[in-house]
């Protein structure tokens, strides 16, 4: 069991123990989900969705590479790496 104060501002920093169990880190969405009648909560981490994700890798002027080409590399990294 981990604990974890309320500040004034109510605020909560959830501890690293729980953070690492439920694989969430900075600006990553939560959510709360309250039972009211056991004054209990549940925080469980959204999953992202791919909207979220759209255009990350996008960098302007950055050449298009065929999908052999990222195979090839894969390849050949994980050659040298397991050599």
């Amino acid at each position: 069991m981990a604990l974890a104060t309320l500040t004034t501002k109510g605020q909560v920093t959830i501890p690293k123990a729980i953070r690492d169990n439920l694989k969430i880190n900075f600006g990553d969405k939560i959510e709360i989900i309250v039972i009211e009648k056991k004054r209990e909560a549940i925080i469980r981490p959204v999953s992202k969705k791919v909207d979220d994700l759209f255009c990350k890798l996008y960098k302007p002027g950055r050449k298009t590479v065929s999908v052999e080409t990222m195979d090839d590399a894969i390849r050949n990294r994980m050659k040298n790496k397991f050599k």
